[in-house]
């Protein structure tokens, strides 16, 4: 019951309400002239620096689900958990030279989205309707899990209701606001709210990692404990160390899920509104900092089994993992201290929330409504209309909480990461080449999304009893071998991407069917990437679009 958790509530809605004023506050911090400007409203003006761009893109990327979802992973299923952390460290070594590159094309060419790219470098319109389409129905369940994060709090304290509306009620508020102060700051709002999130994490974490195993009889204790339990339970596949029956899935995950981190659009929105390369340069370096920080996290999950956590119950009856983390804090800690846990994993959802609206709300309006339904559209309709969708992309998160089982938006984030792993070959590579037919790009797009719906069909979920959709662990055994082990359904879809677009371009090529494309013009787009003006040129204030074939 609620009652029980005063003190919590209290300092939570402190919490909360202060980081609400704080969004609203943004709207005046670094106020420009005309914040009714897609550079401005979308991307802060271009012009945040190295500590802003840290806090924005690290609160981007390590939201309040990773905060739950990692432990209760660990929790759950053991070792194979830990694959959020290598991912997260090979990343930054990956992206350091594409997304450095990207930032230079589109600071030059007044690129938004990653849509934009792909609509000039391979001069199809039809191919940035994809990557665009591909982006927003990625970034959906994103969303929709950040919402989890915040009701796995809630329900930890106690203030939940009877009936869908109801029981959501306090979301829904939660957001309204969240809806309220992104629509007049902007990204300017995530990225202050940033400093405060950032901030609470780390100190949880901190006192965290040291209190816990004080209280539990040290991290020797808790990692037996967590050994006992998983030698009890008949599946193959957990345990504290990894075994043949999982190595080959945690590899191609961390590689997949690696892959996929940059390629999802509020990545990259965080990305371009850095002030220059250098900004880039070092939090590409800086980065793997959080990567630790998630390496404790997760630690939380083995935390919560030597302290004997119960996960709450689902309304069908099945154990809500992602209160294991809530739970733990609720049985260990002080009241006081536990309000501050809450918050930070409350107000860790809003930040990448609001950048996740924005990013899809932006390709939307550059790329649908601006491409398909008003294209002499005006700076200042550009900027209203991605307002608009930002609240409608957020409302439909809301569908997803309320009416949808929590499971299933958690299952949806898994084909999320599916999906956006489609883009690679025409947002990565395309930044370094321009070999592949836009013809044979869309191809391998539609092979590669057939072919990971289809295996993703095939997989059931053991714990709700549904036959498909159920996550993304594919069985060898259905390609015909006699193995019990499993792969990654991404790794597995992109490569047949990357096969079919890569033997698609070498027909066409060999057919001498033209792209249309301009390999001066389109290597023009980096010619001046090493020229120090860049960093301080302002932006183009439009894409540099080329004409308009029918791919």
């Amino acid at each position: 019951m609620w009652r029980d958790h005063q003190v919590e509530i209290a300092i939570f809605v402190i919490l909360f309400v202060g980081v609400s004023v704080v969004g609203f506050v943004a709207a005046r911090w670094r106020r420009p002239d005309n914040l009714n400007h897609l550079d401005e409203w979308g991307l802060g003006g271009r012009n945040f620096g190295g500590w802003i761009t840290w806090f924005l893109v690290g609160g981007d990327l390590y939201t309040a689900y990773t905060f739950v979802a990692v432990p209760a992973l660990l929790f759950a299923a053991g070792a194979a958990g830990f694959f959020a952390v290598p991912y997260t460290v090979i990343i930054y070594p990956l992206v350091f030279l594409v997304l450095v590159r990207m930032w230079s094309v589109s600071h030059r060419h007044g690129f938004v989205t990653p849509a934009d790219f792909v609509r000039a470098r391979f001069q199809s319109p039809t191919l940035a309707l994809l990557i665009a389409v591909t982006g927003i129905v990625a970034t959906m369940p994103y969303i929709a899990l950040q919402l989890v994060g915040i009701e796995s709090v809630l329900k930890t304290m106690g203030v939940t209701g009877e009936g869908a509306i109801a029981r959501h009620l306090p979301i829904i508020v939660a957001f309204a606001i969240l809806a309220a102060y992104t629509y007049s700051s902007g990204l300017r709002a995530p990225a202050l709210i940033a400093f405060v999130k950032d901030t609470l994490i780390y100190v949880v974490i901190l006192v965290a990692v040291f209190y816990l195993p004080y209280k539990l009889g040290g991290w020797g204790a808790i990692f037996d404990a967590a050994d006992a339990k998983f030698d009890k339970t008949p599946a193959a596949t957990d345990g504290i160390l990894l075994n043949a029956n999982n190595q080959l899935q945690y590899i191609t995950l961390a590689l997949g899920s690696a892959l996929a981190l940059f390629l999802y659009p509020h990545s990259i929105t965080g990305v371009l509104a850095s002030r220059n390369r250098d900004v880039i340069k070092r939090n590409m370096s800086a980065l793997p900092a959080y990567s630790l920080l998630l390496g404790l996290i997760a630690l939380l999950g083995y935390a919560a089994i030597a302290a004997g956590v119960t996960p709450l119950k689902n309304p069908n009856g099945t154990n809500d993992n992602n209160t294991v983390v809530p739970m733990l804090f609720d049985k260990l800690f002080p009241d006081w201290f536990a309000g501050i846990a809450y918050a930070a994993i409350g107000i860790g959802a809003l930040v990448p929330a609001a950048i996740m609206s924005i990013a899809a709300a932006n390709l939307f309006t550059r790329n649908v409504y601006r491409e398909y339904l008003k294209r002499d559209a005006t700076p200042h309709q550009e900027a209203t209309v991605s307002k608009v969708t930002s609240l409608l992309v957020k409302v439909g998160a809301l569908v997803f909480v309320v009416f949808v089982d929590p499971q299933f938006s958690i299952d949806l984030q898994l084909i999320g990461g599916v999906i956006i792993l489609q883009t690679l070959p025409a947002v990565a590579l395309g930044l370094f080449t321009r070999w592949f037919h836009r013809g044979a790009l869309i191809g391998g797009w539609v092979a590669g999304m057939g072919l990971g719906v289809w295996m993703l069909y095939q997989i059931p979920n053991a714990a709700t009893k549904r036959a498909h959709f159920g996550g993304s662990a594919f069985p060898l055994k259905e390609f015909g071998f006699d193995s019990a082990k499993t792969i990654y359904v991404g790794f597995v879809a992109v490569a047949v991407n990357l096969i079919v677009a890569a033997l698609l371009t070498l027909i066409l090529r060999a057919a001498s069917v033209t792209d249309g494309g301009d390999d001066t013009s389109a290597a023009d787009y980096f010619a001046d990437e090493g020229d120090p003006r860049v960093d301080t040129a302002r932006p183009a204030t439009k894409p540099e679009v080329a004409p308009d074939p029918i791919t």
